[in-house]
């Protein structure tokens, strides 16, 4: 019976489902966590994939994201600008509150792209000094706009040690967006 049922409550979903391909770009302030270190602004682009109904949507996607910090060396007051970057791939889940806003969350997955570590006018890659995936959570809301356009603030947590030179930290970056979502809404 509880199969019988399920398969009715997939067809009614599938039925009902609406796919829309879309792509977003977006400033980024991102730091680590448990430092004093200063947030570094940078930015992000990619592509999403969402179905679902007009209350709950699945959308994976997949991104370019710039991270890292700034910060000044004590003893010497040489400037430190650490830019990471990492091709994010979010799966997000959407729960739409009224018809134009909605909330996410979701898991993340973040592989390091590039690596970059200034210190004063000396630059070194330090891909060795870091771990190269990141594991976290997304969390947001978006609010979507007339011709397909759609604005989101989102705030990317890590759940895993980033192992920063042997120390415990974890990516936290704030993200604003804007998309634009080709399919079955553009109104």
């Amino acid at each position: 019976m509880r199969k019988v049922l399920m398969a009715f409550f997939l067809v009614g979903i599938a039925a009902t489902a609406q796919a829309q391909f879309g792509v977003r770009a977006g400033f980024n302030s991102a730091n680590f966590s448990n430092t004093n270190f200063e947030a570094k602004a940078g930015f992000h682009l990619g592509a999403y994939y969402s179905i679902g109904t007009d209350f709950i949507s699945f959308e994976p996607g997949i991104q370019y994201s710039q991270k890292g910090y700034q910060a000044t060396e004590a003893g010497t007051g040489r400037s430190v600008d650490e830019k990471l970057g990492y091709i994010d791939i979010p799966v997000l889940v959407r729960l739409n509150l009224i018809p134009s806003v909605n909330i996410f969350a979701g898991p993340q997955a973040s592989l390091l792209a590039s690596s970059v570590y200034k210190l004063g006018d000396d630059t070194f890659d330090s891909s060795a000094a870091i771990r190269g995936y990141d594991l976290g959570g997304v969390v947001g809301a978006q609010v979507k706009l007339p011709m397909g356009l759609n604005a989101q603030a989102s705030y990317d947590f890590g759940l895993s040690s980033l192992n920063y030179y042997n120390t415990d930290v974890k990516n936290q970056v704030f993200k604003i967006s804007l998309g634009y979502s080709f399919g079955s809404n553009n109104e």
